[in-house]
């Protein structure tokens, strides 16, 4: 059994911690919470969008599908082009930038504009999820590498639980637009946040994108990416229409939407911290029962999820297994190139973005071709595919590796 290895011996003197601790941790989760958040946003209000903009529920998806994709060229590119430059200081520009286009989304008149914000939105994301994925060990002592690195990562299973619900409520109660305009808010507040217990974060060394891409040749990196790239497109093809099948395969009421998505999004926390303390001692049994039990809980939809009781219970499974994703998949390629971690955590975000942007655009051909019902039978069957991966690559530890413990 593979153990977890320090990642931190790959990092130059000169980008050791000195400073920033625990309150800069907690500031670049805010961070990772804020764009997801945003990213997320039109999970919730799926049919609200529509409804405003004029345009079909499969169409409405498509704000997710830009974002993400967006978001995948954004990470190693981002990562690439800010070279030497502080990185606090690219972080709160980023999310200056987030702010901005939240409140570009909750003016646009049209769906022309919306997807201007949502490209813009979509930048945000790939740069400041590239970067905070390589703080932790920048910003507390070698021992706290591993819970700092997992409370990051929660930012963006908090994310699932609390800000995507949170806006289906201020969607119900206020409308869409509005919020869009408390998330425009929020990265303010975030931006200043990060700016108050951050260090400087000057890069040790410049990011070519080109050694990025050399990562690619790396078979333990390119086994994690598949995996990502099935599960995480598996996952976003059910659950950017999550809504619809709600309300039409289990007739949820608009009323409870909310409600059954903050249930999803509280197992998602737990199962991101339940995932982050099993990674250590067992990372593909850990993958292995995320990727079973997100497949078990969408396939399942159709038929025990006919009741408002049934779509709970199934929803609390996929949540428990899916806010495992995220830090499994990414302690998967820290362990692969512990040596290259900005460069390994942009690939990671740049596939887990292209691959929400594929899941989102392809559930949304199936929902606008055979109804919300399809949509749970194709991510759950991406989903067994990803399971194949976990089997069957090369994962992290194994014989031959220089990292084998």
């Amino acid at each position: 059994m593979a153990k977890v290895v320090d990642t931190s011996a790959y990092v130059p003197v000169s980008e050791r911690p000195a400073k920033g601790g625990w309150p800069g941790v907690v500031a670049v989760a805010a961070g990772t919470f804020t764009v997801v958040t945003s990213e997320m946003l039109p999970v919730g209000l799926l049919t609200p969008i529509s409804g405003s903009l004029d345009v079909s529920e499969g169409t409405a998806g498509l704000t997710l599908t830009v974002t993400g994709l967006v978001a995948a060229l954004a990470a190693p590119l981002v990562t690439a082009a800010v070279g030497r430059i502080d990185r606090r200081v690219v972080l709160c520009s980023l999310m200056v930038l987030l702010a901005a286009a939240n409140v570009l989304a909750a003016w646009s008149p049209d769906f022309t504009v919306m997807m201007a914000a949502r490209v813009l939105i979509g930048v945000g994301m790939g740069g400041v999820w590239s970067l905070a994925g390589g703080l932790a060990v920048r910003l507390v002592p070698a021992g706290s590498v591993g819970p700092a690195t997992s409370a990051i990562f929660s930012g963006i299973a908090i994310a699932s639980g609390v800000g995507v619900p949170a806006g289906a409520y201020l969607g119900e109660l206020a409308g869409c637009r509005e919020a869009f305009l408390a998330v425009a808010g929020l990265a303010v507040l975030v931006a200043v946040a990060m700016a108050v217990p951050l260090p400087p974060l000057p890069a040790g060394n410049a990011v070519a994108l080109g050694g990025v891409l050399r990562l690619l040749g790396n078979p333990r990196v390119a086994t994690g990416l598949a995996l990502v790239a099935l599960l995480v497109t598996g996952h976003f093809t059910a659950y950017t229409y999550v809504r619809p099948v709600l309300e039409e395969v289990s007739g949820v009421p608009a009323s409870m939407i909310g409600t059954l998505l903050l249930v999803y999004g509280i197992a998602g926390i737990a199962g991101n911290f339940a995932a982050g303390a099993r990674v250590g001692r067992s990372l593909r049994g850990t993958l292995l029962v995320i990727c079973a039990a997100l497949a078990a809980s969408v396939l399942l939809g159709p038929l025990l999820g006919l009741s408002v009781a049934g779509a709970a219970i199934l929803l609390v499974v996929w949540g428990l297994a899916y806010g495992g994703v995220s830090v499994s998949a990414q302690t998967w390629l820290a362990l692969a190139a512990p040596e290259a971690r900005e460069g390994a955590t942009s690939l990671f975000v740049g596939v887990f973005n292209g691959a929400i942007a594929l899941g989102a655009f392809a559930g949304g051909l199936v929902v606008n071709g055979s109804g919300p019902r399809s949509v749970l039978l194709l991510g759950g069957a991406l989903s067994l595919g990803a399971l194949l991966v976990v089997l069957l690559g090369r994962a992290p530890g194994t014989a031959g590796s220089r990292h084998t413990t």
